[in-house]
């Protein structure tokens, strides 16, 4: 890993190029190949025995994708990043790297759908067991740890509860008993929180969200010690496949280079709203890590530069009044996606969540009245105006 170049507005535009390299290239250039060509066969045999490096094949390493990765590395002050073709293909990869069959894993009590629906797969076929639970104390932690359990996997912002979890506890927690912690940092990125810092292993990004940031690019993204990402890199992306394209890797870094000024400007809209919400009526709870009010507030003090871009509400109502209020939306959208410069809205326990049975739901805290909103760019009063006529048709 190479040092970072000056602030983070800096190296999330620098890092890991050099035009020099690339005749001058200013952006750096896609290289759209399957395979590589050697000068002589014994070029060859040393490549494929790890003698000599140098790119072999696409689906084993890519040049623009490898900027992608040595700059995600980077900014979240990890030895060694690697990118997936899809936020799931990254944590399928680490999960199974981690894991054999009997494991235990301890995960945050709630987190997105598909990563239950992976655990439940895992937990089928694999004998795998996992326990949710709210990682709130040392003592409950300690509590929930097996002989068997072999990685401890948080969100946090929990999708899409919006609750934290202390990434520093939870660190020192793990560390007692030599288990990985995994976070998936989807919903805050390198530039609102750096669990590495705080003391855990890997970092996971669907960096379809923020960091592409403009809904045209599914991918994936883990960052960690070298040794373990040099593990995932040649066994479980290698044969599971789960690669990245040049070209989506290319869309990624040009996504990067604007984080930070979309990100200064998803929270200071989703601030607003979130004050807005506040007055409304017909808005039964809030949850923001950003607002003061907020029971995990000293948590995002603690390791989040500020609250992020979504906020989660419930509303004055039942499933067919939350249907409404999506229905009455002039211009923003009902998707479930997040991050991008549109606002986004959806219905968790139908749509992102619909996977996790009622009764998990409801213990996760994803009500039928609960709505998620991901803030976009767009002037936040047009925002607020469009959720506030919906809000007054319930």
């Amino acid at each position: 890993m190479s040092k970072k170049r000056g602030h983070f507005e800096t190296a999330v535009i620098h890092e890991g190029y050099d035009s020099k390299n690339m005749l001058g290239s200013l952006t750096p250039p896609i290289f759209q190949t399957s395979t590589y060509t050697f000068e002589t066969a014994e070029q060859g045999e040393r490549r494929f025995a790890g003698e000599e490096d140098g790119y072999i094949y696409s689906r084993l390493g890519n040049p623009t994708v490898r900027i992608l990765e040595d700059r995600i590395a980077v900014l979240e002050n990890g030895e060694k990043g690697l990118a997936f073709g899809s936020g799931m293909a990254a944590v399928s990869a680490v999960l199974v790297a981690l894991t054999k069959a009997n494991d235990h894993i301890v995960c945050s009590s709630g987190l997105y759908g598909c990563t239950f629906g992976l655990l439940s797969m895992m937990k089928e076929k694999y004998n795998m067991k996992t326990d949710y639970i709210d990682m709130k104390t040392k003592a409950e932690l300690r509590a929930a740890i097996r002989p068997e359990t072999a990685v401890i996997y948080v969100e946090t912002p929990i999708n899409p509860t919006m609750r934290l979890v202390d990434l520093e506890m939870v660190a020192e927690v793990a560390k007692e008993h030599d288990i990985p912690v995994v976070v998936d940092n989807t919903f805050s990125t390198p530039y609102l929180q750096r669990p590495l810092e705080l003391g855990c292993d890997v970092v996971i990004h669907s960096a379809t969200k923020y960091i592409g940031g403009h809904g045209d690019v599914i991918a994936g993204l883990a960052v960690g010690k070298q040794s373990f990402i040099d593990l995932v890199a040649r066994t479980t992306l290698k044969d599971m496949g789960g690669v990245i394209s040049p070209f989506d890797a290319w869309l990624l870094l040009r996504g990067l280079k604007t984080l930070p000024v979309r990100l200064d400007r998803h929270c200071d809209n989703a601030e607003k709203i979130v004050e807005k919400l506040k007055k409304h009526h017909n808005i039964a709870h809030i949850y923001y890590p950003g607002d003061k009010h907020n029971p995990d507030f000293a948590i995002m003090e603690k390791q989040m530069k500020r609250g992020g871009g979504v906020i989660s509400f419930e509303i004055k109502g039942d499933k067919k009044c939350a249907q409404k209020l999506l229905n009455r939306l002039a211009f923003m959208k009902i998707a479930v996606s997040l991050g991008d410069a549109e606002t986004l809205i959806e219905h968790p326990a139908t749509m992102t969540h619909a996977v996790i049975p009622a009764e998990t739901r409801g213990e996760m805290g994803i009500s039928d009245q609960l709505i998620r909103l991901s803030v976009g760019l767009e002037a936040w009063q047009d925002i607020w105006s469009d959720l506030e006529q919906a809000l007054n048709q319930i």
